[in-house]
């Protein structure tokens, strides 16, 4: 869908529970606007695939559907950094992907720890990634339009 609005994506694994997606944006648009356009997209995205996919954070009401979480998009939230070294057992470490990875079996958030991750250092996917800051200004007009569009 972030191809949809013209904006890239960059995943990454968080070293704990999950993945992140991170859209690289210029800083003009305020704090509201970007956790709005957050929420609104990931509402879309969940409308779209009801089965599979839920902006629900109660666990009991998910069913086995994968959460999109934009609670980092709040004020006082946190997010991990690429490479941080998690204090969990076994060090693992957040750890920037390639979108090709997501098939692979073997992928978890986990993945990476201090041990490990020496050798992915040598090929980081973000470093062949168009990584400048986006203006939300376009893509908060399609995805207006997606909305409206799907909406009937």
């Amino acid at each position: 869908m972030l191809g949809e609005l013209g904006l890239p994506g960059l995943l990454m694994t968080t070293g704990s529970r999950g993945l992140h997606v991170i859209v690289p944006l210029d800083r003009r648009a305020d704090f509201d606007t970007v956790r709005s356009f957050a929420h609104e997209a990931a509402g879309l995205l969940a409308a779209r695939h009801p089965d599979r996919l839920t902006t629900e954070p109660r666990k009991a009401n998910r069913r086995g559907r994968l959460y999109l979480d934009v609670q980092r998009n709040g004020y006082a939230q946190t997010a991990v950094t690429p490479y941080a070294v998690r204090a969990r057992p076994g060090a693992p470490v957040a750890t920037p992907i390639d979108a090709r990875e997501l098939d692979d079996p073997e992928l978890r958030s986990d993945r990476w720890t201090l041990r490990t991750v020496g050798e992915r250092l040598a090929d980081d996917p973000w470093a062949r990634t168009d990584t400048r800051g986006r203006s939300l200004r376009a893509p908060r007009e399609r995805l207006r339009r997606l909305a409206e569009d799907e909406a009937g």
